[in-house]
C-alpha cells in the first residue's frame, strides 16, 4: 500500500499524493498540479457526479457526500467547511488546510455554486486559517469566503456548536430536532462538511465518479486521510487507499504491528481495535465487530507491554472535562464514569467497578442534549471490553505493566 505521509505537520514533508500534489499551498502550484477549476455545476450535474463517487464523509458520521448535499433544499442557503478538528491527536485538517487551502475552497466554491449559496465559511482554528486567507486573497471566485476562527475544543466542530460560533454565540451544541438541512445557520438550510470532504468533492469535480473510484475498494473509493499518533515512531498524517487495513496503515507510519497491543480507531469517540483486528480495513464495516468506524481518521496506538487502562483513563477524564454542561448526562454521567475507569485503572480492588462502569455508560446513552454522551459511553465500554484482561487484573491488585497491589 503507499501512502503519503507528513511526520510534523510543522515541517513541509507531505510528499506526493492525490490531496497533496500541489507543490506547496500558493494557487500557482495548485492550478499547475489540479488546472483551472470548472465554475458551471449545477445542483443535478454535481449530485449525480457524486453518487456515482460514493465520496462519504470524512469527517465523522461517514454520510454519503451526495446524500447530504441533496437534502438541501429552499432558498438562499449557506455551505460551511468545518476544519475545527476538535480531537485533540487530530492533524489532518490542519494539514490539509495548510498544504492545500485551495482545494478546500475549490470544494467549498463547487458546492456553493451547485446549490446557489448565498454565504460560504471556512470556520477552523486560528492558525490553520492563516494560511486560507492568503489563498483567497489570491482568487477573486472566492473573495465572498468568510474565515471564522474556532476555538480550540472538543465539542466546537460538532455542527449545531458550529453554526451556534458562525452567529456569534457560543460554539456549544443545541439541544434541537431540526435538521441543519431545513434551518441551520440564521434559519437557513444549511449544508455543513468536514473541509478533507470538500477537498475530495473538488477532485470528484475536476477528474470525475471514475477517476475517484480507480483508487481504494468499491465500498470505500478514493483515498482518506488519517492521523496517527500515540505509541508510533512519530506523530503522522498519512494519505491512505479507501479499505487500507490498520495493519497496513500502521506500517506505513513505520509501526511495527507485531509490537502494538491494540488501536483508537476513529478518535476519543472512537473504538479499540486489538491486534487480532489489524487486517481489518478500516470501513465502518470492517470495524463493525468492534463497535468502531472511521470517524475522524486518527488512530492511536498502544504498544505491548503498556497496559491499556492507564492509555484509556485520561481519555474518559478528557471527554467527561470537555462537556458542554447543558444535560445531566455531561454535567454527572460524564465526570462519574471517568471517576469508575480511573479508580479502575490505579488498581482499586473493588470487585463491581467495572460493572458500574458499564451501568453509567447505559445511563448516559442516548440521553444527552447532543451526541458527546453516546460517544464517550461508547469510548467506555470498547476500553471495558478490549481490555478485559487489564480490568480483571486490575481488579485483583495486578497489572499487565508488573506492579501489584
Amino acid at each position: 500500500m503507499e501512502a503519503t505521509t507528513e511526520t510534523d505537520i510543522r515541517l513541509p514533508a507531505l510528499g506526493t499524493g492525490r490531496l497533496f500534489a500541489a507543490a506547496g499551498p500558493g494557487r500557482a502550484a495548485h492550478e499547475a498540479a489540479y488546472g483551472a477549476r470548472r465554475d458551471d455545476w449545477t445542483r443535478e450535474a454535481l449530485l449525480t457526479e457524486l453518487e456515482a463517487s460514493g465520496l462519504a464523509g470524512r469527517g465523522g458520521a461517514g454520510f454519503p457526500a451526495w446524500r447530504k448535499l441533496s437534502s438541501i433544499s429552499g432558498r438562499r442557503p449557506v455551505v460551511i467547511a468545518n476544519g475545527a478538528e476538535g480531537e485533540p491527536v487530530s492533524r489532518k485538517d490542519a494539514a490539509l488546510l495548510r498544504r492545500a487551502p485551495h482545494l478546500v475552497l475549490d470544494g467549498l466554491l463547487d458546492a456553493g455554486e451547485a446549490l446557489g449559496a448565498s454565504q460560504l465559511f471556512v470556520y477552523a482554528p486560528a492558525d490553520a486559517l492563516a494560511a486560507v486567507a492568503e489563498a483567497v486573497a489570491e482568487r477573486r471566485d472566492a473573495r465572498r469566503v468568510r474565515l471564522v476562527e474556532a476555538p480550540r475544543t472538543f465539542i466546537s466542530g460538532e455542527a449545531t456548536a458550529v453554526v451556534s460560533a458562525l452567529e456569534g454565540g457560543p460554539a456549544l451544541p443545541r439541544d434541537t430536532t431540526v435538521r441543519l438541512s431545513t434551518s441551520g445557520y440564521r434559519g437557513q438550510p444549511t449544508l455543513l462538511h468536514n473541509i478533507e470532504t470538500l477537498a475530495q468533492l473538488a477532485l470528484v469535480a475536476r477528474y470525475g465518479s471514475a477517476w475517484f473510484r480507480s483508487t481504494g475498494t468499491r465500498e470505500d473509493p478514493g483515498t482518506r486521510l488519517v492521523s496517527l499518533a500515540g505509541d508510533v515512531p512519530a506523530d503522522a498524517v498519512l494519505e491512505v487507499p479507501g479499505g487500507a487495513t490498520v495493519r497496513e496503515i500502521l506500517q506505513a507510519g513505520g509501526v511495527d504491528a507485531a509490537s502494538t497491543a491494540a488501536v483508537l480507531v476513529g478518535g476519543f469517540h472512537g473504538a479499540w481495535v486489538p491486534a487480532g483486528g489489524f487486517d481489518r480495513p478500516m470501513t465502518a464495516a470492517g470495524l463493525a465487530r468492534y463497535g468502531g468506524r472511521p470517524g475522524a481518521g486518527v488512530l492511536l496506538a498502544v504498544a505491548k507491554g503498556r497496559c491499556g487502562l492507564t492509555a484509556a483513563a485520561p481519555i474518559a477524564r478528557y471527554l467527561a472535562d470537555s462537556s458542554a454542561q447543558q444535560c445531566g448526562p455531561c454535567m454527572f454521567g460524564l465526570p462519574a464514569m471517568a471517576a469508575v475507569v480511573e479508580r479502575i485503572a490505579a488498581g482499586e480492588r473493588t470487585p463491581w467497578l467495572a460493572s458500574e462502569a458499564e451501568r453509567l455508560a447505559g445511563l448516559v446513552t442516548g440521553r444527552g442534549a447532543c451526541r458527546h454522551p453516546d460517544g464517550a459511553a461508547g469510548f467506555v465500554r470498547s476500553t471495558l471490553s478490549v481490555f478485559r484482561d487489564e480490568v480483571h487484573a486490575h481488579l485483583g491488585g495486578a497489572c499487565v505493566q508488573g506492579w501489584q497491589r
